[in-house]
């Protein structure tokens, strides 16, 4: 008797998890790619919006990495150029242009650790980063995110035009693996 109740007791306890496992997954698998592109948003909108009013603890690393361009022009313009990449992954609209100037973006961080090796890698060493070499790559999770984020961007359709096809709003669906 008390085996049949414990045998029961541990077969719903299981019953219990394997529902709230389905459904958190069921969840994650609704809302992970929303998410992951409104902190993308988030992130992008916020770290412009320092680098426009000239708080941005990386300005200086900014300027002397592009330092072509006067730092008085090229950190607030690329500030700029990141609100409107967040607004882009906030909105969801213009997503393929979106994320094409995020890719160019994210591209242009890496130039820290060719223009600036010794202040991206300890002793020269590649392998050993420093808080900024750490700073620059991180950046490849944020691309590996904005990969994700791309993947719902609807496909081109025969005749569409240039214009229609860049403004495509995203789906926010993306194609799940069937479960077993």
């Amino acid at each position: 008797m008390i085996r049949d109740e414990s045998s029961r007791s541990v077969s719903t306890f299981y019953d219990r998890l394997r529902t709230f496992d389905h459904r958190f997954i069921t969840f994650m698998r609704r809302y992970g790619v929303l998410a992951l592109r409104i902190a993308l948003g988030i992130t992008f909108f916020w770290f412009g919006v320092l680098k426009i009013l000239h708080v941005s603890p990386v300005a200086d690393l900014v300027a002397s990495t592009v330092y072509w361009f006067p730092p008085q022009f090229v950190v607030p313009a690329l500030g700029v150029w990141e609100v409107l990449v967040g607004l882009g992954l906030l909105t969801g609209w213009a997503l393929r242009l979106t994320l094409l100037f995020f890719f160019l973006q994210m591209a242009g961080t890496f130039l820290v650790l060719i223009m600036h090796p010794e202040i991206a890698f300890q002793g020269g060493n590649p392998l050993l980063l420093t808080v900024d070499g750490e700073f620059v790559v991180k950046n490849l999770v944020l691309i590996a995110a904005g990969l994700v984020v791309g993947s719902t961007v609807p496909k081109m359709r025969g005749e569409q035009g240039l214009v229609t096809m860049l403004s495509e709003k995203a789906t926010a669906k993306v194609k799940l693996p069937e479960e077993h």
